[in-house]
């Protein structure tokens, strides 16, 4: 367990990223804890894109223009396709997001743990991304995360280890 907690504890958003290649059994590594991630009733809805070629990551880098996105030739897209996703009988709650957001997760500690750096961007353009991508329309685009190196002068923001305190975020009931 301590182990996972360094893990979770040393991860950050990097934001500064030089390109770096990133090799097959790298990738593969990447790609399986997402796919073996869990889903809702194990309904796995989730998609995930590897974004390699020129014309591609010249498409997706018109949707995200921050540098940390410019910079680097590998990125990967995460969507969930609300109409797999198990859906809560008792209010109707689609958990596509929710599964999105767990694959996604079990990804950026897997591109930690491996030595690369990343950061989980939420801030792009979904709509000119299914128009560069027409396959991703019927899916909730989840992230992007560009696979990097951390480049010189890198380092988590300054509120990376600000937590509210444990009696503020649990309860014991």
């Amino acid at each position: 367990m301590e182990d996972f907690l360094s893990l979770a504890k040393a991860r950050y958003s990097c934001r500064r990223l030089e390109p770096v290649s990133v090799d097959a059994e790298t990738l593969e590594k990447i790609l399986e804890a997402g796919r073996c991630a869990p889903t809702a009733h194990n309904n796995q809805p989730v998609k995930i894109w590897v974004i390699q070629s020129e014309a591609a990551l010249a498409a997706v880098k018109e949707t995200a223009a921050f540098p940390f996105v410019q910079a680097v030739n590998c990125i990967l897209a995460v969507g969930a396709l609300p109409a797999e996703a198990w859906v809560r009988p008792f209010d109707g709650k689609n958990f596509a997001d929710v599964d999105g957001a767990i694959v996604a997760t079990q990804m950026m500690l897997a591109i930690h743990n491996l030595g690369l750096a990343t950061t989980w961007v939420g801030h792009f353009d979904a709509d000119k991304l299914k128009a560069a991508f027409p396959e991703m329309i019927p899916y909730d685009m989840i992230a992007l995360f560009p696979l990097g190196k951390p480049a010189e002068g890198a380092r988590p923001s300054r509120l990376h280890e600000d937590r509210k305190p444990a009696e503020e975020s649990i309860s014991w009931l």
